[in-house]
């Protein structure tokens, strides 16, 4: 464990938390804890993740405009859910990545987990996009995730990550609670 990957996490903590409270400040702190993640997993030869981590600095811009926009304010801050198709569109656009990602990572990097690495990500990016959409579906996406990426980091060593992602499980379940309680609202 380092000084950045403690910095890193104790940032982690505060952007989802407040991401399940749906403060839009959980955006410009989580675009610094993806920066330093970024960093950190390219120490340890996670490439998929480090680029997930670049990937979800462009989000977390996104997601912070998605939340704040004055002239759509109101219908971007609703939680909603998604139709069928979309759904099944996300997750089949995550098994394509996961695959694609894959194949180029067990082929041209020395990447530690290659194939897990890249599902990982690839999904990771699906929930990422659904957050910043308010989609209600994010948090059990997440929460799968989680769990996953838990066994991840603690075979890579990474155990101050590993905790974090556990308490990164707990939240999202909270946070999928939370929103699921905003869409009754909304809907009713």
């Amino acid at each position: 464990m380092s000084g950045l990957e403690l910095f890193a996490a104790v940032l982690g903590v505060i952007a989802v938390w407040l991401t399940t409270k749906q403060n839009p400040w959980c955006w410009p702190i989580g675009l610094v804890m993806v920066l330093l993640y970024s960093w950190i997993f390219f120490e340890v030869r996670l490439y998929s993740d480090m680029l997930l981590q670049l990937v979800f600095a462009v989000l977390q811009v996104y997601g912070w405009w998605q939340w704040t926009r004055p002239d759509r304010q109101r219908e971007a801050r609703q939680v909603s859910q998604l139709a069928t198709q979309p759904l099944l569109l996300g997750l089949g656009l995550g098994l394509l990545g996961s695959l694609a990602l894959g194949a180029a990572m067990s082929t041209w990097t020395d990447a530690a987990q290659p194939w897990l690495d890249a599902a990982l990500t690839a999904f990771s990016l699906v929930a990422q996009l659904w957050m910043a959409q308010k989609r209600v579906e994010c948090w059990p996406l997440w929460v799968i995730l989680d769990v996953i990426f838990v066994g991840l980091f603690l075979y890579k060593g990474l155990y101050l990550t590993a905790a974090l992602y556990a308490l990164f499980t707990l939240i999202a379940v909270r946070g999928w609670r939370e929103w699921r309680r905003d869409l009754s609202l909304v809907s009713a």
